[in-house]
């Protein structure tokens, strides 16, 4: 008992350096910055929106660098095709052979930026990878890297030339993150940060320390699917997602995938906390991040304004949490 408890208190510390040394790139954006965490401890994958300027892509290379991984960027395009982000084969003009040449999926963290600008084709080849963590090329099933993690990015105002990610892909996807504009203060540190002694526009990176290791993320994986979920617990979050189902202003509510994604998440943030079991407040704390891109808001509550936050925040507070 005791090791366990010491376990799950080095954990919590591990997850607390991580967060730190993110947070020497990342201005503010905490709870953005333990979003992202949450994602990575949890094994999921992270759909990261926000206006142009915000660092997306300063967060997932400062992620990669802090936990020493490798990290390939895409920048998805109107004419992209599959096999850029797969990979292909080549004849070798040597062996008159065909030869597989690994795409960029081939990495521990991949950043799929402003990914609602390929066509579905190329959206749906993620699909295998996100949900399998494989690529088939030419009848070959190539296993990816462990651990490996899709963070995308999509504008949420610029539409035109965009393809909306369908459903079954937005499923797969454990949370949805959203960046927001910081504060006066802290935009004047970004800044400061990005312009003295700076020049052109590369993001400086160098206080961003290595903390953790690929065999220490993996570890810190199984603690957190160790972690104790009592069955009231569960029943919680299941009839919060199936209170979605039948919500004023939502036409679809969240399937299974939501239930799910709201345990594996608050599983770590349980973790976070230093605690070997779950909580229904824990459940709550990401209940947001977890189902918001998995509701479809009905067009009257679009016509008055409202938004999936307001929803599933109504939502949540409708459900009674269990007291024992």
């Amino acid at each position: 008992m005791q090791t366990e408890t010491n376990t799950i208190a080095r954990a919590a510390e591990l997850l607390d350096r991580l967060r730190q040394s993110i947070g020497q790139a990342m201005v503010g954006q905490t709870e953005v910055v333990e979003q992202v965490v949450i994602t990575l401890v949890a094994a999921g994958h992270a759909l990261i929106e926000g206006v142009p300027g915000l660092g997306k892509t300063l967060l997932v290379r400062a992620l990669s660098r802090a936990m020493s991984l490798s990290y390939s960027r895409v920048q998805f395009t109107p004419d992209m095709m599959p096999s850029d982000i797969t990979g292909h084969a080549v004849l070798d003009a040597g062996t008159r052979e065909l030869r597989i040449v690994k795409g960029p999926v081939f990495t521990q963290i991949l950043l799929a930026d402003e990914i609602n600008r390929a066509p579905a084709k190329t959206q749906s080849a993620l699909l295998e990878v996100m949900q399998e963590y494989q690529v088939t090329l030419e009848g070959q099933t190539l296993a990816l890297p462990q651990p490996f993690f899709v963070l995308a990015t999509q504008n949420p105002v610029e539409t035109e030339g965009t393809y909306p990610l369908p459903e079954a892909q937005l499923d797969r996807f454990l949370l949805k993150i959203e960046i927001t504009y910081p504060s006066v203060k802290e935009e004047v540190d970004v800044v400061m940060r990005t312009t003295i002694n700076q020049t052109g526009q590369q993001l400086p990176l160098e206080n961003v320390k290595p903390c953790l290791s690929e065999r220490a993320i993996l570890s810190l994986q199984q603690i957190a699917a160790r972690q104790r979920v009592d069955d009231n617990v569960i029943d919680y979050a299941v009839r919060v997602v199936r209170a979605t189902r039948g919500w004023p202003g939502i036409a679809i509510g969240a399937g299974s995938r939501g239930a799910i994604a709201l345990v594996r998440a608050a599983r770590v943030v349980a973790l976070m906390e230093g605690r070997d079991f779950v909580t229904p407040d824990d459940i709550k704390r990401i209940a947001l991040p977890a189902l918001k891109h998995r509701i479809a808001l009905a067009p009257d509550a679009l016509l008055e304004g409202r938004t999936p936050r307001d929803l599933l925040t109504a939502v949540v507070e409708s459900v009674a949490a269990p007291r024992t």
